[in-house]
């Protein structure tokens, strides 16, 4: 028997008439967490390559000239094949380069100020604006351990210690804040310590 029409025989020819398909049960009742996103049926629509004679298909926007919104579209060994002979100053002056240059420098500045290496010190958060103070004065780099804290405490207060430089006023208060950089470290290092 055939599916949606059968063949019926009749005098003075054969007619077709329709006939009900056989009704399916569907599994996934109508919600789509129980099918992958994007598995229908219909077949996707894929832009390939504008590279004359490429199947590949065509991902990365290029532009066709400078300030133009058309876009070419190519895919990636031809994208980079195109960039390398890009030249995004072409038809400018040198004034006009560098005015273009120092625009996006000055707009693009935010971001680089706010990137991770550029404001946080310690890289994981662990350290304190006090202890970063406290490293800074002993001359240390954020992520130092406690021996290189003890070790560089010992070499500056050596060098200005009341009982080597006797009447210094100023040996006299780096040494004070060598000692109070040293105190505060190592009871953050007794707390970390301590925390496990």
């Amino acid at each position: 028997m055939l599916r949606g029409f059968a063949a019926l025989p009749r005098r003075g020819g054969s007619a077709y008439l329709p006939v009900m398909s056989r009704v399916r049960r569907s599994n996934d009742w109508g919600f789509p967490r129980w099918r992958g996103y994007g598995s229908s049926r219909e077949a996707a629509t894929v832009r390939l390559c504008d590279r004359a004679g490429c199947t590949d298909p065509g991902e990365c926007p290029a532009p066709k000239s400078p300030n133009n919104p058309e876009r070419w579209y190519f895919c990636q060994r031809h994208a980079a094949e195109y960039n390398s002979g890009w030249d995004y100053f072409a038809g400018l002056s040198a004034e006009e380069a560098a005015e273009r240059t120092s625009s996006e420098t000055r707009d693009n500045a935010g971001y680089r100020e706010a990137a991770h290496y550029g404001w946080a010190t310690s890289g994981d958060g662990t350290r304190s604006r006090d202890e970063l103070r406290a490293l800074e004065v002993l001359g240390l780099e954020a992520d130092a351990d406690f021996d290189a804290v003890r070790k560089a405490w010992r070499s500056k207060a050596k060098e200005v210690h009341p009982d080597v430089r006797p009447d210094d006023e100023a040996a006299a208060k780096a040494f004070q804040a060598l000692q109070l950089a040293y105190e505060v470290l190592r009871a953050a290092e007794e707390r970390r310590e301590w925390k496990g």
